[in-house]
């Protein structure tokens, strides 16, 4: 019974409730899923077992946090019950969690990476009636008990790059990011798209540190960056705070991705934008408690509400360059911008 999960502090949550409608998510890839009117979850059944694997803590500011804030949100009205182990970025390690998860009968098993595809794709054809989740990717594998979900994370990438061309006065502007894939890339190439558009001559610094979780590395990034007349900053995934903090020592802006880290950096935060995974969520409970083990890709955005760009109130935006934002929002939102991908 997860000896080894105790080694690495696994927290189990539980609850019962009676669940509240949410909106529907757009849908893609090998099925469309569709929530078409509110539901609940009656009283009487039985709690799902879901497992969170995930490679970082569940107080990140960053991608864990996304996703363990989301469960908790829902652990009452969906009627949960939750494990999660957190810090889990060594790939192996990870995949003897997911595999005694699985064996331990578990509804779903969340593992909330990229890295974690390949085991994912091993292990549900062992495991036909446990469902498991994994992104950001919108890979199924062809299994009907898979799902995937991702964020179109180059929508507010767009918007945050916009601004913060907007914003420079050196014309040069640096984002980093962990590993040239899923939302992380996404972010990264919305943000430079925005940039140019706002700009075409602007100088963008886009570096991958090759890790999701070492912070030192971020942190050579941008005052790499600094050293390069950069005067404004961004970066995505968990390793971020290592970034902000040269934010913050340089006084200059930020522009964030997955969960705001205002509280790291008040007077630097511009804006963030961050992940909303309930919905998506929903849909995979209603999904399985209607026989439906997977076969599913789920993709949040700014059009669905899965995404938010959220402005720091503490932060002096320029008026202009914050109706700017928020007219570009409502653009990408109502389809008159198509963001690069």
């Amino acid at each position: 019974m997860h000896m080894n999960l105790a080694r690495r502090g696994v927290l189990v949550l539980a609850a019962v409730g009676i669940a509240l409608g949410t909106a529907a998510y757009a849908s893609s890839a090998s099925a469309t899923t569709t929530v078409a009117s509110p539901h609940s979850v009656p009283q009487a059944v039985t709690p799902l077992k879901v497992a969170l694997v995930a490679p970082s803590a569940t107080n990140d500011l960053s991608w864990t946090q996304t996703m363990y804030a989301a469960l908790e949100s829902l652990k009452s009205s969906q009627h949960l019950s939750i494990s999660v182990s957190a810090n889990e970025y060594v790939t192996s390690d990870a995949a003897n969690i997911l595999r005694e998860y699985a064996s331990e009968g578990y509804n779903l098993i969340i593992a909330h990476g990229s890295q974690y595809g390949s085991t994912i794709q091993q292990l549900a054809p062992e495991f036909r009636k446990v469902s498991f989740a994994w992104g950001t990717a919108a890979a199924t594998f062809g299994q009907p008990n898979i799902f995937a979900f991702e964020a179109a994370a180059n929508e507010g990438g767009y918007v945050e790059g916009y601004m913060a061309a907007m914003m420079s006065k050196s014309r040069v502007l640096g984002v980093c990011g962990p590993i040239a894939t899923g939302d992380d890339k996404l972010y990264i190439d919305g943000y430079v798209a925005g940039a140019k558009a706002e700009r075409k001559s602007i100088t963008i610094h886009a570096v991958y540190t090759g890790s999701y979780s070492d912070d030192s590395l971020m942190a050579t990034c941008a005052k790499t960056f600094v050293s390069d007349r950069v005067d404004v900053l961004s970066a995505t995934t968990q390793s971020a705070v290592g970034a902000i903090g040269v934010a913050r020592s340089d006084k200059l802006p930020w522009f964030g991705n997955d969960w705001s880290m205002v509280s790291l950096a008040p007077k630097n935060v511009v804006a963030t934008q961050v992940y909303n995974w309930d919905p998506v969520l929903t849909q995979m409970f209603t999904a399985i408690r209607g026989g439906t083990l997977g076969g599913a890709t789920y993709v949040i955005g700014l059009g669905n509400g899965g995404e938010k760009i959220q402005f720091n109130s503490r932060y002096k935006l320029s008026p202009a360059i914050k109706a700017q934002g928020q007219k570009l929002i409502t653009e990408v939102t109502n389809g008159n911008i198509t963001v690069p991908q």
